[in-house]
């Protein structure tokens, strides 16, 4: 016979569920959904949990809106579970789906680290006329993965990050460099994405927490990304500004979302990122001014980041709907 206990974080997941891949559900509201979900995935103890909240994001695969596939994507690869490899992988296979999509696909497959994923992503980084988002994703995915599961990785002595994601590359290995000497890597094109990757995340480490002194100088080095070529490296860099949240970050991202000329990849990554800091001025403004935006994603981004913002003032402790039930131990 089933306990009480167990019954209620089942339920929990069918409701989320539901809210998740309802068409008429309000886009912040599916997204809350989405992220309640990721922690349910991430933290339950009962495997029959974890794997219904990863069947539940796979299934909102079917929505139109991009911008949410990419997301449900996002937290497919921050559940560290193999079971989140199918969906994925047919993502990544789907030529009509968004670049964006796929690109967010074959990032989570390199974060999930599983050497099985490398003949896939060595398909499309190799594909003849693939997006170059997408090619250099499954370049960086691959890198990631070799590393992951290399000698060399174990010698590595990483500095301890403020942050819990799996992100596409590692940090650089603990260093003395400066923030200006980690910059002159992070734009230094005759170096592997990879290794750029690793100085970006290297200099997002040393602007948290916010007082450190190498924080600003790191923003700042962090905001030249944006003149790089690759919109893949511009999208990057917005999203590490949203995990940072640091205030010295608004011009550029405002910068970014501005530019009617920028991609839907780094503008919406722009106004998610400035979402995070809603609670500083005017940033709510700005981002009510892309609420009519000709691009849907950055509509979309715009809805959500307001969402973000309101819960920033709220102090609640996560962005997520999760209900007291449904915190599994």
């Amino acid at each position: 016979m089933t306990s009480n206990a167990e019954t209620k974080p089942a339920a929990t997941i069918a409701s989320l569920r539901e809210s998740l891949c309802s068409e008429s559900t309000p886009l912040p509201v599916r997204f809350r959904a989405l992220f309640s979900l990721k922690h349910l995935a991430t933290h339950s103890d009962e495997e029959s949990n974890t794997l219904a909240a990863i069947d539940a994001i796979g299934a909102a695969f079917s929505s139109p809106s991009a911008l949410l596939k990419h997301e449900l994507a996002y937290c497919l690869g921050q559940t560290g579970n193999p079971a989140a490899l199918p969906s994925l992988r047919k993502v990544l296979e789907d030529l009509s789906e968004d670049p964006m999509c796929r690109h967010e696909a074959a990032e989570a497959l390199g974060a999930l680290g599983d050497a099985s994923s490398l003949d896939i992503l060595g398909k499309f980084r190799d594909r003849e006329g693939e997006s170059v988002a997408v090619k250099e994703t499954c370049e960086i995915a691959i890198e990631r993965i070799q590393w992951e599961n290399s000698q060399e990785r174990h010698a590595e002595k990483l500095r301890q990050s403020d942050f819990a994601s799996v992100d596409p590359a590692p940090s650089m290995p603990e260093t003395d460099k400066t923030p200006e000497e980690l910059g002159t890597t992070l734009m230094d094109v005759s170096k592997p994405l990879f290794l750029r990757y690793r100085a970006m995340f290297a200099l997002r480490d040393l602007a948290s927490p916010p007082s450190l002194p190498t924080a600003v100088p790191a923003i700042h080095a962090l905001a030249e990304g944006f003149k790089d070529e690759s919109e893949l490296f511009r999208h990057e860099i917005a999203f590490v500004f949203g995990q940072l949240s640091h205030p010295a970050s608004i011009p550029a991202l405002t910068a970014a979302l501005s530019d009617l000329n920028e991609k839907s990849m780094v503008r919406h990554e722009a106004a998610e990122a400035l979402g995070s800091l809603g609670d500083e001025e005017g940033v709510e403004d700005t981002l009510r001014k892309f609420l009519n935006d000709s691009d849907k994603v950055v509509r979309e981004s715009c809805i959500v980041a307001l969402d973000m913002a309101e819960y920033e003032r709220s102090n609640a402790v996560e962005y997520a709907l999760i209900p007291e039930s449904a915190q599994v131990a």
